[in-house]
């Protein structure tokens, strides 16, 4: 489950990680009262869960709280992406000195979770993998021993901090790493993570994919559902503890284990390419040890 940004932001805060005020708005009104209460300037930021916020036109700068008015007025309703904007973030405005980037997520094709560092944040991080991938530092990290007080040194070294920053970097990664192991995360990323003008590490701006299969031992994480953005059919279905996703076909799959339904799904795309190009219209998994009742 992907989060919005305001959700990463009030997790990364429970678990000690630095981060700017921030007040969630769905109206302008509201906008404005956020603006007013943190005072001074704001950046009134569309909350979608896409990325191309900004230049879409989804975050501007408020230097007083009638321009946060305006602007969330403009933000509230926009499409950015095919995602329609219902809310928006009041976050207080900041003295960024220098940008970076961190991310740590699971390395599904290694078996392991892995760490990326960089010095040069705020950007695209693919275009800076592609265009300049050694200014971007991959540590592996083992799911035994996770990151400790050597792993993020061997981060932050790896990514070629200045000396004066070692300190600040490697206890917010600790802090960030607090929060994909006990949040039971798929991928927690800062971009940017940034120092202010006075010498502060800030996480500005934040990701967090939520692992769904751990909601058993997380009660809270219920709250975090975007129950807008969710299908009914799949609610309906999650409700009843089944695994169902919509797809957009023509023909529904009802199966008893997963590599049954997924073979069909496969099987019945296949045949449908001579039948006027038939899709499926579903992943139905109803388990593995339902009987034929």
């Amino acid at each position: 489950m992907d989060l919005f940004e305001y959700q990463a932001r009030d997790l990364f805060e429970a678990h000690g990680v630095p981060v700017l005020a921030g007040i969630v708005a769905h109206t302008p009104e509201e906008a404005k009262a956020a603006a007013e209460k943190i005072g001074g300037v704001v950046v009134v930021k569309a909350q979608v869960k896409v990325g191309g916020r900004g230049k879409a036109g989804g975050v501007k700068v408020a230097k007083t709280p009638d321009e946060a008015f305006s602007y969330a007025s403009d933000i509230l309703g926009m499409d950015i992406k095919g995602h329609t904007v219902h809310t928006v973030m009041i976050a207080q405005g900041a003295d960024i000195a220098e940008e970076y980037y961190f991310s740590v997520l699971l390395d599904r094709s290694n078996r392991n979770y892995l760490a990326m560092c960089s010095v040069e944040g705020g950007m695209e991080i693919e275009q800076l993998a592609v265009e300049r991938p050694e200014a971007l530092a991959r540590i592996s990290v083992d799911a035994g021993t996770g990151i400790d007080q050597a792993k993020a040194e061997e981060i932050v070294d790896a990514a070629g901090f200045a000396p004066e920053l070692r300190q600040g970097v490697v206890a917010t990664i600790l802090k960030l790493w607090d929060v994909f192991v006990k949040e039971d995360a798929t991928l927690v990323e800062v971009n940017p993570l940034v120092k202010t003008g006075a010498g502060d590490i800030v996480a500005l701006d934040g990701k967090v994919t939520i692992d769904e299969n751990a909601g058993f031992r997380h009660a809270d994480h219920a709250a975090l559902e975007d129950k807008d953005a969710a299908d009914p059919l799949e609610a309906k279905a999650k409700e009843n503890d089944l695994n169902y996703v919509k797809l957009d076909g023509e023909v529904g799959i009802i199966g008893n284990g997963a590599g049954l339904v997924m073979s069909t799904l496969d099987v019945v795309a296949y045949a449908g390419e001579a039948h006027g190009n038939v899709k499926p219209a579903n992943f139905l998994d109803i388990g593995g040890g339902a009987s034929a009742e």
